[in-house]
């Protein structure tokens, strides 16, 4: 617990950089785009959610509202189903960087998640964290909250859970995708028999995808695999970057058959490539 207080603190430390730098990266992608918001009506009930600023009174459910000291507003499944389900890999593997990237994998998918929800906000679109307890956002103020959220999630075990999506949902994962290819496929086949639309961001570090180090090193594990000393590391380059593309290949098949589109990202490129990626892949 005081691990999660002080990762916490020191996220909720630097929101404000933060969101400065996702607003910088959305602002840059932003010239020439349009958005992807789309007009329609839905009575099917999905959900109620608390009422939040912006709403109009008329959406208030006063009979649900009466039964607590909380005033809430009805969900149609449309509604949620337009909504944009943001989710990042929150893993200890996550929290690493080499000599090659001037951020951590964490660090990169948190800017780019935040940068996408600005994008999706400024075109009056909604967005939501999966895996976190945070209402539907709108509207550009909003942004602050999803920070806020970020920094109070605690770190995860890989990969999110999909039985709270609504069906026609709109899903963004952001991930290095090294857990194991069968739960990877399982998450994709459950978002696909909910009719989920999206894409996959695969995040690597340079020195992941390449291993550029040589001779002997002790390679350490993030979560709990303890460690490995490799006496020549360039002896065994080839075999680790064709395991490595193997999975990639697996991971992007699985996205192609799930109906999700699947984009690549190195931790020493520029965010705006990957935003951009991103955000064309979820107006396709």
């Amino acid at each position: 617990m005081r691990a999660a207080a002080r990762r916490a603190e020191a996220l909720a430390a630097r929101l404000p950089p933060l969101l400065l730098a996702a607003e910088r990266v959305a602002a840059t992608v932003a010239a020439g785009l349009h958005g992807r918001r789309r007009v329609g009506e839905g009575d099917s009930f999905w959900q109620f959610r608390p009422f939040a600023t912006g709403d109009a009174t008329a959406r208030i459910d006063w009979r649900q509202s009466a039964k607590s000291h909380r005033t809430f507003v009805r969900e149609t499944e449309w509604e949620a189903a337009q909504t944009c389900f943001l989710w990042r890999d929150a893993s200890p593997s996550m929290r690493w960087r080499s000599a090659l990237a001037p951020v951590e994998k964490a660090a990169r998918a948190e800017l780019l998640l935040l940068a996408l929800a600005a994008l999706l906000l400024r075109g009056g679109e909604r967005v939501r964290l999966i895996d976190t307890a945070t209402p539907f956002s709108a509207g550009t103020a909003a942004l602050a909250g999803l920070a806020e959220a970020l920094a109070r999630a605690p770190e995860g075990a890989g990969l999110p859970q999909a039985g709270a999506l609504p069906r026609f949902a709109t899903v963004v994962l952001i991930s290095d995708f090294l857990s194991p290819i069968t739960e990877i496929s399982a998450l994709l086949g459950r978002f696909a028999a909910l009719s989920a639309r999206g894409v996959l961001l695969h995040i690597l570090d340079p020195a992941e995808r390449d291993l550029p180090y040589d001779g002997r090193v002790r390679f350490l594990g993030l979560e709990g695999e303890g460690e490995m000393v490799i006496p020549r590391v360039e002896g065994v380059r080839a075999a680790y970057q064709a395991r490595l593309a193997a999975q990639t290949a697996a991971v992007a098949e699985s996205a192609r058959k799930a109906g999700f589109g699947f984009a690549s990202h190195l931790t020493d490129r520029p965010p705006e490539t990957a935003l951009l990626a991103l955000y064309m892949a979820l107006a396709a």
